[in-house]
């Protein structure tokens, strides 16, 4: 608990909610509106299937951004961390980072320090569940497509 008592850490903290909120909102209203749109669309299997998964990956690509901005601001503030082994610490090295927090593939080049550790952690989580929300809603998507 010693964590939590630095009021720096809870900065964190409520970063990453409001973070985290922001991309469950921006995903869910993106399927929503694929939900609602897609089926209207008069294109054959094929092309309502590429526009499904062009759509989606931006949406992942903002959501990366949305952390890579998160990081960024944080690690402005040198009591709350940083990330060590990137190149500078400007805007495209972070969504770098975000990136590869974010698909959970961590090269091991740039390692988070300090309370900032928590937002990563976070977001390589919310990279799971958002990947996995986007495939399983490409699934029933292709399935009740394929199935006419």
């Amino acid at each position: 608990m010693a964590y939590l008592s630095n009021l720096d850490n809870w900065l964190v903290v409520l970063a990453t909610i409001a973070i985290v909120s922001i991309c469950v909102g921006l995903h869910y209203e993106v399927l929503s509106l694929c939900n609602r749109y897609l089926p209207t669309l008069s294109y054959r299997r094929r092309p309502r299937v590429l526009i499904l998964i062009c759509v989606v990956l931006l949406a992942h690509i903002a959501e990366i951004w949305v952390f890579g901005a998160g990081f960024y601001l944080l690690a402005g503030n040198e009591a709350l961390g940083g990330v060590v082994g990137l190149p500078t610490a400007d805007l495209p090295d972070f969504v770098y980072f975000s990136a590869i927090t974010y698909a959970t593939v961590g090269f091991g080049d740039a390692v988070p320090v300090g309370a900032i550790r928590f937002l990563a952690g976070v977001e390589a989580l919310t990279g799971f569940v958002m990947i996995t929300w986007s495939a399983s809603y490409t699934f029933l998507e292709m399935q009740r497509d394929w199935s006419r």
